[in-house]
């Protein structure tokens, strides 16, 4: 293969799919023998890959495997494994080094081994290098080894891996060049950084400048709405100043791998020098208590109604992460349902993209119109359709408080305002509808 991918999630199967659309021959490692099964299939469970894409990778030589022998002569090999937080808050490198190992029983010389998963500086050449070294090759001398940080933004309609600028640190210069010519032939633009730990640091700077914005912003959203100020307008306007300043916008928490996970490695680097990392922490401490402060906010307008919170119908719009797409990873919806369902409420669920939820292995039931996407990975053809908007309308006028928590496009501002009794949106969905029915974040 000119290229092996292990982890065939949502950055390996996109990375997958550009190198194929470049003639690139192309096999996949991943351990879930599903998604092997799936994607052998034609089936995609990536929002950003679709069916019809995941068949033409097929036609062009793609071949996802569970087995390790896909490895036999790779070229270029390309690691894109899960790195989530260890019990004690740091990251959990477990998947980074299976994948290693697994690469070392297979490395020969000349091959480039690139590590895409995000992590604390100093995880290539500290973690990942012994780890290679281990098949009796020299890193920089028999193979190539660098870090190139991932850069997927599901459901993102305009930035993909191509257009998408693709930073590049390898161990040595020769590494670097190996990585970039690699990365050049389905990237427009390949930036080199100085070596592999700058890289590393590159990602976690982009993910904890927008961590610490946004709690900026949410901690403002608490004092606003004390003070009795539209945060949501005043954020419209100071985004009209056309240069230092980038608007962040509140929300119930932050979701997804990136910006609450993330910058905890870069925590947890600090750390290690002896000194905490004052300005994440503190971010990450008001983040998390924003789905807590949401279900206070809940339980505020059900008392304004005369209405306990305990035995209340509560619908909630939205579980993913972020709008259009199915993703739930690290999603606040999640923290958010525990509190709501501990106070009592009665919960009941609406989102798009998902079929089945489950908050501390409970079902929380579903209401209003199927979901777009079908089993089989295609979309329902009369999404969207009159039959549905009823549905939904129903779903709001039958339930005492409704939130919205993610800001599906399906979630059409005026529907929500005309059938919903109170509803909560924490999204600014219906931001610039006047109603009493309707508050803000």
């Amino acid at each position: 293969m000119d290229l092996v991918v292990i982890g065939l999630g949502y950055v390996g199967l996109p990375l997958v799919r550009e190198a194929c659309l470049a003639g690139l021959r192309v096999g996949g490692l991943d351990r879930d023998p599903r998604v092997v099964a799936g994607l052998s299939a034609g089936l995609s469970h990536v929002d950003d890959v679709s069916a019809a894409e995941v068949e033409r990778m097929l036609a062009a030589g793609f071949r996802p495997s569970a087995d390790e022998d896909v490895l036999d002569g790779a070229r270029t090999v390309v690691i894109c494994v899960p790195t989530p937080l260890s019990e004690e808050g740091g990251p959990d490198l477990t998947a980074v080094r299976g994948a290693g190992e697994a690469v070392a029983r297979h490395l020969e010389p000349g091959t480039l081994v690139v590590l895409e998963s995000t992590t604390y500086p100093g995880t290539t050449e500290e973690v990942v290098r012994p780890i290679l070294e281990t098949s009796g090759l020299t890193a920089g001398e028999d193979f190539h080894l660098a870090f190139s940080p991932e850069r997927i933004d599901p459901g993102n309609p305009v930035y993909g891996v191509r257009n998408t600028p693709k930073i590049v640190g390898g161990l040595t210069p020769a590494c670097a060049s190996a990585a970039a010519a690699f990365y050049g032939k389905f990237v427009d633009q390949v930036v080199q950084a100085k070596g592999t730990r700058e890289a590393e640091m590159a990602k976690l700077l982009e993910n904890t400048y927008r961590h610490v914005n946004i709690a900026l912003v949410n901690e403002m959203a608490v004092f606003c709405h004390e003070l009795g100020i539209d945060l949501w307008d005043a954020i419209d306007c100071a985004a009209t100043k056309p240069f230092g300043f980038q608007a962040f916008r509140p929300g119930p928490g932050v979701g997804g791998h990136c910006i609450p996970i993330d910058p905890n490695y870069l925590s947890y680097k600090v750390r290690s020098l002896g000194y905490p990392f004052r300005f994440v922490e503190l971010a990450q401490e008001i983040n998390d208590r924003m789905p807590r402060y949401v279900a206070e906010r809940a339980q505020q307008l059900l008392n304004q109604q005369g209405r306990a919170l305990k035995g209340a119908r509560v619908l909630l719009l939205g579980v993913t992460y972020k709008a259009d797409v199915a993703d739930q990873r690290e999603s606040p919806a999640r923290p958010v349902a525990r509190r709501l369902a501990r106070l009592g409420a009665e919960l009941r669920f609406h989102d798009p993209y998902v079929a089945e939820w489950r908050v501390d292995g409970a079902q929380v039931p579903r209401v209003g119109p199927a979901p777009v996407v079908r089993p089989d990975g295609g979309r329902r053809d009369d999404a969207g359709s009159s039959r549905d908007e009823a549905e939904l309308a129903a779903a709001l006028q039958d339930a005492d408080l409704v939130i919205v928590l993610t800001d599906h496009s399906a979630y059409e501002a005026s529907l929500l305002s005309r059938h919903a009794r109170s509803l909560f949106d924490t999204r600014g969905r219906t931001r610039g509808i006047r109603r009493e029915s309707v508050e803000l974040l």
